[in-house]
């Protein structure tokens, strides 16, 4: 194993993970490679948790976006975290955020690494970053993804690195390490296509910096991948036939412009659905790839893709990494402030695909909240995409949980994405191109397009009267979350049920 670390004076640092684990004290911020459960510490962190059981210990922890094998729930259980940013899926974590014993910064995934720059967040008191092997000289050659790893590397004080031996050193040339200079020396990033390698193939660090190394032999926690039902399908057949017209308007070519997409079952079936389409030599320019990006480079239908991490089913992963020859020229993996950087985004005319909880009629989105209140995941890079693609696409099934809950409303309890930064929306029911309307023209497509037929006359309803009463985007403001206060009431979003259950 010592093969692993090329630079000999670093033998000496090879220690166990109890030892290692104990570099991190209580009080400290500390930044963990992981992005999308792709490239996180998986002995570290969890013997941290383990400790905390027994230990009075709390931590700040910044990663890439979410981790794998649980961690960020048994580190919640075991009261270790006190603040976590900037993204999280576990629903222990989760639980405990909502409930307010645990602080949650909900940041845009490329800001992260320039706040850490620009000094206006805590200092990194140690960072525990995943590698494949160690460089001659002291560089990280990372694994699965990049995420903030690379400014968590160059700021911390302490450095801890978990040599993963699961990870073929063959991973060598996959990733394209750049860091921005800081402001106010910034220059271009020198991108104008996904292809486009513009940094190194590892990520430098002082040698004295590091502070102990670890070895692991664990795989990456599987995605969880859903196979298309009739609802995704429906809605990425309207995305197909929406991009297929813009074909014929002269608006795109059969190539499309690079494509962007959140992580999910929806987006999973989205790109799933190009793999029957007319489109070819398609790009990507986004944060994160998975199986549906291998499966449209198996059939011929992409090219190239560029991310932060690959975060994929196990099947995917062997095929992937036990084959890299087969797919190392066709993928590259970024640090999140480059893959999400808004310039570059708006440079390359990203077509921007990612999920809402809800949306309303004048096309404002929550993507993060649940009744305006409890946080879901966050906002990732939602954000960062929506302002700056050439265009942005939000998807979402028209109504859940036997249609008891609308995903089309008067008002959103939560805005993440303003009317301003939505072009298109979508639903299993139909697609709304929002481009060129005022608000009222946004509200009546929408109402005619993408609302569950269970709710459409009410909504029309609502939409008439509040333009009676007037006003630029008419509103009643007494009404505007009663869709809601039904729900919390009854289970249900319906006025006939809300009416036999208050009688």
């Amino acid at each position: 194993m010592l093969e692993r670390i090329r630079l000999e004076s670093l033998h000496k640092k090879v220690t166990t993970v109890e030892n290692a684990v104990n570099i991190i004290k209580d009080g400290m911020v500390v930044g963990s490679s992981g992005f999308t459960k792709a490239g996180d510490s998986k002995a570290i962190l969890a013997a941290l948790a383990e400790k905390g059981k027994t230990e009075d210990l709390k931590i700040t922890l910044m990663t890439g976006a979410s981790l794998g094998h649980g961690t960020d729930g048994k580190l919640a259980e075991a009261n270790v975290i006190k603040k976590r940013m900037p993204f999280q899926v576990d629903p222990i974590l989760r639980n405990k955020i909502n409930k307010g014993e645990i602080l949650f910064i909900d940041q845009h995934l490329s800001e992260s690494a320039e706040l850490l720059h620009t000094k206006n967040l805590l200092n990194i008191d140690v960072a525990v970053i995943e590698a494949a092997y160690i460089e001659r000289d002291g560089s990280i050659v990372p694994t699965t993804s990049v995420g903030n790893s690379v400014t968590f590397a160059a700021l911390a004080k302490k450095v801890i690195i978990e040599i993963n031996t699961e990870v073929p050193e063959e991973v060598y040339g996959i990733h394209d390490i750049y860091q921005a200079e800081d402001y106010p020396y910034r220059n271009v990033i020198p991108i104008v296509a996904p292809w486009n390698k513009i940094g190194r193939k590892s990520i430098p660090v002082d040698p004295e910096k590091i502070e102990a190394i670890v070895f692991t032999n664990l795989k990456d926690s599987p995605a969880d991948i859903a196979e298309p039902d009739a609802k995704t399908t429906a809605i990425a057949k309207h995305i197909i036939d929406f991009f297929e017209n813009e074909v014929r308007l002269g608006r795109l070519t059969d190539r499309l412009l690079p494509l962007q997409a959140g992580i999910g079952k929806v987006a999973n079936a989205v790109l799933t659905g190009f793999k029957d389409s007319n489109f070819y030599d398609l790009t990507m320019f986004s944060e994160v790839l998975q199986d549906s990006t291998f499966d449209l480079i198996d059939a011929g239908k992409l090219s190239f893709a560029s991310a932060s991490s690959v975060t994929v089913s196990k099947d995917c992963y062997d095929r992937v990494f036990g084959n890299l020859s087969k797919y190392r020229e066709k993928f590259v993996l970024r640090p999140q402030n480059i893959s999400n950087t808004p310039g570059l985004i708006r440079r390359l005319g990203v077509i921007a695909i990612n999920t809402a909880i809800e949306f309303d009629i004048y096309g404002n989105v929550n993507s993060t909240h649940i009744g305006g209140t409890k946080i879901m995941n966050g906002i990732g890079g939602s954000g960062d995409f929506a302002r700056n693609a050439y265009l942005s696409i939000f998807v979402t099934q028209a109504a859940s949980k036997e249609n008891k809950i609308s995903h089309v409303l008067p008002m959103v309890s939560h805005t993440d994405h303003t009317e301003h930064d939505v072009d298109i929306l979508v639903t299993d029911i139909g697609l709304a191109d929002l481009r060129g309307l005022a608000p009222r023209e946004r509200a009546q497509k929408i109402i005619d397009n993408c609302v569950h037929p269970d709710y459409r006359e009410e909504l029309q309803s609502y939409f008439d009267r509040a333009c009676e009463r007037g006003g630029h985007t008419p509103h009643l403001l007494e009404e505007s979350f009663s869709w809601h206060l039904r729900f919390s009431q009854t289970g249900s979003m319906k006025k006939e049920i809300t009416t036999e259950v208050l009688n």
